[in-house]
């Protein structure tokens, strides 16, 4: 059994070294036959090291009373007083309550829209219609944040945008519909679904073209009709890539826009307007700044996401067989 067992072994140490040498030797000819492409990979690599990893090292701030005449290495060490002060003030469920809403909402009504859209583009061939609808939809997309909400501001204005202009033209009086707290939200999901539906459809769509065309000549042999080739063709194809970006939005749950947040705030709506990114900026960079309190929150911040993305990313290998990693 000793002598058996010595044999077994040595020849698991035989199959891993032959792996092992395998993999060497594979990873070096693929290095030979795709170096240019590995090359060009070195500015973004560096960059997302730059940018990315190397302000992680500010991290120990959250952590710190920190002054900027002494550094970062100079400030006290306070631990977790940033996080304790934050977690017991009362906005903390205010502020989280509205971060956590307006995701969750903005998840649920504008994740489906690109795919239904895609599908409805899909259906239509090669043709001026379907040029002139994908252009429509990307348009808005490139319009910058600060003009669109600006748009908005105009449209939905009381006494000069087509919002008030339509009111009284059938009689009726125009509210001041941007300094409800209750419409703050349909505003943002509408006008964050009218902006990027077009641009965000164009991933499932190239999904879309990668299905054989084999598949739809089969089905119209066998009589399905179009609500069925789409039903049992197009949306399967669909899955894993819906999937894959699922993940990634909810990984963000908690990193709402600031910039539309912060510029449709006002002091009217904002028991629903306050929300994290735009908390975090006022006592960060306003008034007097508070680098420490405001480091904490944006650590709290970006826990719960990797929390998120990692919780939601395994149920997605387990329940789909689709994942990230």
């Amino acid at each position: 059994m000793t002598v058996g067992a010595s044999i077994g072994k040595k020849k698991e140490r035989g199959k891993a070294a032959l792996r092992a040498g395998t993999e060497k030797r594979s990873w070096k000819q693929d290095w030979k036959k795709n170096y240019q492409l590995y090359l060009f990979l070195i500015p973004a690599v560096v960059s997302v090291f730059i940018f990315s990893y190397l302000p992680m090292y500010g991290i120990q701030i959250a952590f710190k009373d920190f002054k900027p005449v002494r550094g970062i290495l100079g400030s006290e060490w306070v631990g977790m007083k940033w996080f304790e002060r934050f977690f017991s003030s009362f906005q903390f469920t205010e502020i989280l309550g509205n971060t956590l809403l307006l995701s969750v909402l903005l998840l649920i009504c504008s994740f489906p829209v690109p795919i239904l859209f895609a599908l409805i583009v899909n259906q239509y061939r090669e043709g001026r219609f379907r040029r002139v609808l994908q252009t429509v939809s990307y348009a808005p997309h490139f319009i910058s944040t600060v003009v669109m909400v600006g748009m908005v501001v105009l449209f939905l204005s009381p006494s000069a945008g087509l919002y008030g202009t339509l009111m009284r033209m059938f009689g009726l009086e125009a509210e001041n519909i941007l300094g409800e707290a209750s419409m703050f939200r349909p505003i943002y999901i509408l006008s964050d679904i009218w902006q990027h539906t077009g641009w965000d459809s164009i991933i499932y769509l190239a999904a879309l073209s990668s299905i054989s065309q084999d598949l739809y000549d089969a089905a119209k042999v066998d009589g399905a009709g179009r609500w069925k080739r789409m039903w049992y063709i197009e949306i399967p194809a669909l899955r894993e890539t819906a999937m894959i970006l699922l993940i990634l939005r909810l990984g963000g749950i908690m990193s709402m826009g600031f910039e539309k947040a912060y510029l449709l705030q006002n002091n009217l709506n904002l028991a629903a307007s306050e929300i994290i990114a735009t908390y975090v900026y006022k006592i960060g960079l306003t008034g007097t700044p508070q680098y420490s309190y405001s480091a904490a929150i944006g650590v709290f911040n970006s826990v719960i996401n990797v929390f998120l993305l990692l919780t939601f990313n395994k149920l997605s290998k387990k329940m789909s067989g689709a994942g990230l990693w």
